[in-house]
């Protein structure tokens, strides 16, 4: 068929450049939109934490174990690893396209568990974690209190019990990283107070290990002729600053009793302090979400909108959630464009179309 066929039926060709554009429109406002077609391979990150270890003693001690058990795993392609000097470690492995995300981080973690037996009894207590997720940031937003009525801790511990865990059940979100500490019972040790005594930190580790345990305790009168049973109940494990601080180190000579109190400094504290976040110069936790692969950038991050703003009703007075950054302020800006272009594209063939009706005419 050739052109001149076309340029002789005028209203041929419009139809058909209707009809085009049509199809362009619908096919505009259907079609998914993902932030990275499925070029991205999918990626799983092992992270553990060795508390107070050098970012050396991590890559001798727990690094090199790690990658040498997960090297190999199934369809990996490469992995990159890194230390800090906060004690935390992690590695991210890479796997080839099409890949089964879920199928990849059960290798991995079957690897993880044959390397645990090398890994140090500090990093094995407190465990590796193995999560899917990409390395490319969805959304970044932030808790805050907006007249500094709430610290960093009340904040961070908000977001842990009334947060975290609706946030984590919305489909393709692959983690929540919260950048600031949870709640936590910290004990300052005095070291001068302790040389006196001859004490070292390790024993105050063993005392905690000691008192501060849950157990079972049973029951009386399982095996008489009573009617009832009733079992034994205890405190467990200790909340309060002031009950730690009652804890018996040591019986001294003279019958004195040497107290947790005497040799250390108790208080409720952050889990860690390497991070000191604000939000507009108030106190504020900030919160970055990273997808799975293969989900939908955008649909998850309306339902995590959908989230944030049913959560901001329920928030108590003095603490207010701000977005920081979202993906899909590149992607409408992708889109606006292309929409602007289909725009220009309808009405040059608006005119051109007006033009060969013309054209033919004249003939």
């Amino acid at each position: 068929m050739k052109l001149k066929y076309f340029i002789d039926r005028p209203v041929l060709s419009a139809v058909i450049s209707i009809v085009i554009v049509l199809g362009g429109i619908i096919g505009l406002a259907a079609l998914p939109v993902e932030q990275y077609p499925d070029i991205a391979p999918p990626t799983v990150m092992v992270t553990t934490s060795y508390t107070g270890a050098s970012a050396e003693t991590l890559q001798n001690s727990v690094i090199a174990p790690l990658e040498e058990s997960i090297n190999g795993v199934e369809n990996m392609t490469y992995m990159t690893s890194s230390a800090t000097n906060t004690g935390s470690v992690t590695i991210n492995v890479y796997f080839e396209q099409g890949t089964d995300p879920d199928m990849a981080a059960v290798n991995v973690q079957n690897r993880v568990a044959k390397a645990s037996g090398s890994l140090p009894s500090e990093v094995t207590r407190v465990g590796v974690q193995t999560v899917k997720r990409q390395t490319s940031m969805l959304k970044i937003f932030s808790l805050y209190s907006p007249d500094g009525s709430y610290d960093n801790n009340f904040l961070a511990n908000y977001l842990k019990i009334n947060l975290q865990p609706e946030i984590m059940r919305i489909t393709g979100v692959g983690e929540l990283m919260v950048m600031g500490g949870d709640y936590s019972m910290r004990i300052w040790m005095k070291p001068d107070v302790m040389a006196q005594y001859g004490l070292v930190p390790g024993d105050i580790t063993t005392v905690l290990n000691e008192q501060n345990i849950e157990s079972a305790t049973g029951s009386f009168g399982e095996n008489a002729a009573e009617t009832f049973q009733y079992p034994m109940k205890y405190r467990g494990r200790l909340v309060l600053p002031e009950e730690f601080e009652e804890m018996v180190i040591r019986a001294l000579p003279d019958g004195e009793v040497l107290r947790l109190r005497d040799v250390a400094t108790v208080e409720m504290g952050q889990q860690q302090y390497n991070f000191i976040g604000s939000t507009n110069g108030q106190p504020g936790i900030s919160c970055m979400v990273f997808q799975t692969a293969g989900s939908n950038a955008t649909e998850v991050i309306r339902q995590l909108d959908v989230l944030l703003e049913e959560a901001r009703k329920d928030l108590p007075e003095g603490i207010d959630i701000v977005e920081l950054m979202s993906t899909n302020d590149f992607l409408f800006a992708s889109i606006n464009e292309v929409v602007k272009t289909l725009i220009e594209v309808i009405i040059l063939v608006f005119l051109l179309s007006i033009f060969s009706c013309r054209i033919s005419v004249l003939r």
